[in-house]
């Protein structure tokens, strides 16, 4: 059953012309297999594209992330709508993303993508699902120092655009969280433009395509909120064995075991020295 399912949607993406998805799984199967198998194609198809990259094939010198660790792999899902298959990527992230908030969270009306790249990915939801969907506006803030400085620049702009009303359960998406910074500046944003329109709504989800399992989690638990990933990237990452070669495959593995021996500038040279 699961093989069959596979080559289906394998099918739909090794066309040369992107089609929507057209499938459907058995009602009995549990939503945790689905859930497995969606993952792993979507992980997939992303690092074929380009969406997730490494130092060893895409630029030796890695990455330094927002956080200011040096990192050996790079996830950025912002170009996925101008790959030559973005449509079929984003039916794909749509469909998947709308049935984990269906099947994880109880009660919702309307999903808030956080600028840019989840503005996308709610597009998507509410195409192939019909739930709502809202948007922050991109803001230059970093971190809650200088939240309040840059709110004060907006004036009368919206900080959210997209209606809302009373009681509304609003769910947060984005593409990807490592620290969780993003998304509860974007609460802030949302419960701002909430107090200036007199609503009262109320939000604690938080859905991402991957969560890099850097501390996100943590982070969650202690603002009491429900961090929910289709894609746990490190627990995962044997999803993508067959994709890396064997020493990139270890290097990446070895760095989410440990992050921090890799911030030693003589272990980042040591790691660059690798590629050929």
């Amino acid at each position: 059953m699961v093989k069959n399912i596979q080559n289906l949607l394998n099918e739909n993406f090794s066309k040369g012309k992107p089609s929507k998805l057209n499938f459907q799984f058995e009602e009995e199967m549990k939503w945790s297999k689905e859930k497995e198998i969606l993952g792993k194609l979507l992980l997939e198809q992303l690092y074929d594209c380009g969406a997730i990259k490494t130092w060893y094939r895409d630029k030796p010198e890695g990455w330094f992330l927002r956080s200011k660790l040096w990192s050996p792999v790079y996830i950025s899902m912002r170009a996925i709508s101008s790959k030559s298959n973005g449509s079929l990527l984003l039916d794909l992230i749509g469909r998947a993303l709308s049935k984990l908030i269906i099947n994880e969270i109880p009660k919702f009306d309307k999903v808030l993508g956080l600028a840019t790249t989840g503005i996308q990915i709610v597009t998507a939801i509410t195409m192939v699902s019909n739930i709502p969907s809202l948007y922050t506006r991109k803001l230059e803030a970093n971190n809650f120092e200088n939240f309040d400085s840059i709110i004060k620049k907006y004036g009368e702009h919206s900080l959210i655009e997209g209606e809302f009303e009373n009681n509304d359960i609003i769910v947060i998406v984005d593409d990807l969280v490592t620290k969780l910074d993003s998304a509860l500046i974007g609460k802030e944003q949302l419960f701002y433009e909430a107090k200036k329109r007199k609503k009262k709504i109320s939000c604690n989800e938080i859905v991402v395509i991957i969560d890099r399992e850097q501390g996100a989690n943590i982070k969650a638990e202690k603002e009491k909120l429900n961090l929910h990933s289709l894609i746990k990237f490190k627990s995962n990452l044997s999803w993508l064995k067959n994709k890396f070669e064997d020493i990139e495959y270890q290097i990446i593995k070895e760095y989410f075991e440990d992050p921090t021996k890799f911030q030693d500038p003589k272990k980042i040279k040591e790691v660059i020295s690798l590629v050929k």
